[in-house]
């Protein structure tokens, strides 16, 4: 026999409250599993606990959730780019600097670089993300070429190729790396800028004049 008071009507389950943030981690983390191209609304809707009436509430469909997350992503990491250096500063100190600074970026705002860099332009919003991504390739290569002219790094590797490579293993973490995890993110940064700048050579493999081994992967 139900307890509900005559004349009382029954409360309907509290649906979960959200704001536009919350909606988008949600959505983010159901396009990282899923696929954006093999996410509906539908699959969102439930993972929200809501109607999709309600999801188009806060933003006009998938698409928007896609741009919002994936300009969240560049602009921290055009951020770090544009970042003002001390006059002083050499450009291999500054491409060092960026690198590092972008590993903590990724690791930051993991989910949203994850789904950046899984994107295949099927879509305006796909194009023109890659069209950006594309711009700081540039301007990376750019800031290896004035290295290279000062001769804080070696210039026999196309600047452009030197750029995708170091960049290619700072993206490579979305892989594995987990925030969450035992290795903290400076530790991590640390390890890969000696790595990319001063190879894995038994000469370079102490910080600095210490001898103090770099990070170690948890057991």
């Amino acid at each position: 026999m139900s307890n509900t008071p005559i004349g009382r009507p029954a409360r309907r389950a509290e649906r979960p409250a959200y704001d536009r943030d919350s909606l988008l981690e949600v959505a983010v983390a159901v396009f990282n599993e899923r696929g954006y191209d093999g996410t509906g609304m539908e699959e969102l809707a439930r993972r929200l606990g809501l109607s999709k009436s309600s999801i188009y509430h806060h933003v006009a469909g998938k698409e928007e959730l896609l741009s919002l997350a994936v300009t969240r992503a560049l602009d921290a990491l055009f951020a770090v780019l544009d970042e003002s250096p001390a006059p002083d500063t050499s450009a291999t100190a500054r491409l060092r600097h960026v690198v590092r600074r972008s590993v903590e970026v990724l690791s930051a705002e993991l989910p949203y670089v994850t789904l950046l860099l899984r994107l295949h332009g099927n879509s305006d919003t796909e194009r023109q993300a890659l069209a950006r991504r594309r711009e700081f390739d540039h301007r990376v290569a750019d800031l290896v070429i004035r290295a290279m002219a000062e001769g804080g790094v070696r210039d026999d590797i196309d600047p452009h190729l030197a750029g995708r490579l170091l960049f290619g293993t700072v993206n490579s973490l979305i892989e594995w790396y987990s925030p969450d995890g035992d290795l903290p993110v400076t530790t991590l940064a640390d390890s890969l800028t000696a790595v990319l700048f001063e190879g894995l050579s038994r000469q370079a493999a102490t910080d600095d004049d210490r001898g103090r081994p770099l990070g170690r992967m948890p057991d």
